[in-house]
């Protein structure tokens, strides 16, 4: 069966703030210069903000730029941060930081504690009534390029394969969407972004990326316990001083909190398991306080960029441009990155717009990046581009250096300093660290794993090919367990991957692929980048409620 095409003007893939504010912003444009553009956007999710996880506490400003009726329209943004906390903790004790001696990356005052995806969910609303074409439940599986090497759009995955690839009753071939530019806003390591970087070499000026794993629940708890607007984050137990990670605490509105946790990636112990350590951080008595008499309603887990300025690769190909968290536009001082991927966004869109008004098509938007030099994102992003580096270096010397950093130097320090190995290549083999004693789940306040992919609303087509692709079968076992005790066991946060029959002396690999939250921790974390993650059939995944 031969694909179907569908031409546009521009073609958006994914539907988060980067994606959408994009196509907002040239159906803006369109409108003010009368000029008709067909704008397409295709999501992955089952519906827009479906796979949307953050934190979050946003910045209003890209939005405000954007769209400067927001509250007169109804966004959701109904919880002015009242109060931020920022605490050092031990097992058992947690000394709060004076605010006047926080650097002001960690001020929130006129910031608000949102939903992302319900943010989303409104942007979409938002880009529909501008006449953006949005198609939910298709997931952007290849990119295609024409007969000069540009990049020419995306063909959708195809619906109805079976386990073995063969096609399946009810199977139906991927469409192929063809724009005169195409957006990439899938989001951390999206699967075709991390394709365009590698084919077109776009990081070969860059520093290594380096990530984190945020992995978040939504509780609902006794209003006496809750503060509208509260923002609590934390630094210390039960991460080692050598290894970066810290917790949140964001007091919602309908006396629900998001909490969270994040773990940068580029730990050292394979023993380690970010979701036992999130699990940790809510039993320390100054979390435990809010959740006691709550109940919890929801889990989800993402990857999110962390490398800052130094690792931004290449923004532009011919006829493509890489936007928001695709391109790693995240600002980890700040654990802020909406405001980034709306702004990149727009900028993308200006670059666009222009390009297309002069009747030029699949080169590169080389005002794009211009912009983005020019614009406060970038000086934002430069003031904050040691953070990351310092933190790498242990949690008080870290603090120190990125204090004097802030607070002497303004953010501009004669120094940048820069990240040279990727995370995946931090890991130790696990005969030469400490092994981990997690205590068990208590089924009020901790959970087990599968109860709390139960809450995400996972759901996969079993009789599928299985979207966590392994290019040798046999590294698992002879690598993976061999020398790091097989620690995709431990850093995928569903449950995903499973050692089996070691009893036996004939392990094997199990993949419960039907699991899987797409938060692309495997792909960037495991030590011999044998897992190559690939989209699933559209719509599949988690469905994120409030999140």
């Amino acid at each position: 069966m031969q694909r179907e095409s569908m031409e546009f003007d521009v073609v958006v893939i994914g539907g988060g703030p980067a994606g959408l504010a994009a196509a907002i912003k040239l159906k803006q444009l369109a409108a003010e210069k009368a000029r008709e553009i067909s704008v397409c956007l295709i999501e992955k999710g089952a519906e827009i903000g479906a796979h949307i996880l953050s934190g979050a506490v946003m910045d209003p400003r890209a939005l405000d730029e954007l769209l400067p009726n927001w509250q007169a329209d109804g966004a959701p943004l109904n919880a002015p941060v009242s109060e931020d906390r920022f605490y050092i903790l031990t097992e058992t004790g947690a000394t709060q930081v004076p605010n006047s001696l926080l650097p002001g990356c960690f001020h929130n005052e006129g910031n608000y504690v949102i939903s992302l995806g319900n943010v989303c969910r409104w942007l979409g609303e938002q880009a529909e009534a501008l006449g953006v074409e949005i198609y939910p439940g298709f997931a952007g599986a290849e990119v295609l390029f024409d007969e000069n090497g540009a990049v020419k759009g995306v063909a959708t995955g195809d619906m109805g394969r079976l386990h073995d690839g063969s096609e399946g009753p009810n199977f139906q071939p991927g469409m192929e969407l063809h724009g005169k530019y195409t957006f990439f806003a899938e989001g951390c390591r999206g699967h075709l972004g991390k394709q365009l970087i590698e084919k077109f070499q776009l990081d070969r000026d860059a520093d290594p990326q380096t990530y984190g794993i945020g992995l978040k629940e939504l509780w609902e708890i006794p209003a006496e316990q809750h503060q509208l607007g509260l923002v609590v984050h934390s630094g210390g137990w039960p991460m080692q001083p050598d290894t970066y990670g810290g917790g949140f605490l964001y007091h919602l509105e309908n006396n629900q909190i998001a909490v969270g946790f994040v773990v940068g990636l580029g730990y050292s112990n394979p023993h380690l398991s970010p979701y036992e350590e999130f699990q940790r951080f809510k039993t320390h008595p100054e979390i435990r306080k809010f959740l006691q008499g709550g109940k919890r309603i929801a889990y989800g887990a993402r990857a999110l960029t962390a490398g800052g300025l130094q690792s931004l690769p290449q923004l532009t190909v011919p006829g493509g441009a890489l936007i928001g968290d695709d391109a790693g536009f995240l600002n980890a001082a700040r654990i802020k990155g909406s405001h980034c991927a709306i702004k990149t966004g727009a900028l993308a869109a200006e670059a666009c717009f222009d390009a297309l008004a002069a009747d030029r098509q699949r080169d590169e938007l080389a005002a794009y990046p211009e912009a983005f030099k020019n614009s406060w994102l970038y000086e934002e992003l430069y003031k904050a581009r040691n953070f990351k580096p310092w933190m790498n270096k242990g949690l008080k010397f870290g603090s120190l250096m990125f204090g004097i950093d802030q607070l002497v130097f303004g953010g501009k320090a004669p120094w940048t300093l820069h990240h040279t190995t990727p995370d995946y290549a931090k890991l130790k083999p696990a005969s030469e660290c400490p092994k981990i004693d997690y205590p068990k789940p208590d089924g009020l306040l901790t959970f087990d794993r599968l109860s709390s992919v139960f809450l995400s609303s996972t759901n996969h087509e079993e009789d599928q090919p299985c979207h966590l692709q392994l290019k040798d079968a046999s590294v698992p076992i002879r690598v993976n367990l061999a020398t790091y005790d097989a620690p995709e066991q431990r850093f995928c946060p569903a449950g995903v991957y499973e050692i089996l029959g070691q009893e036996e002396g004939q392990p094997r690999l199990q993949i419960n692929a039907q699991n899987c939250v797409h938060c692309k921790t495997c792909d960037i974390k495991d030590p011999t980048q044998n897992i190559n993650w690939v989209v699933p059939q559209g719509g599949e995944g988690p469905t994120y409620p409030n999140m």
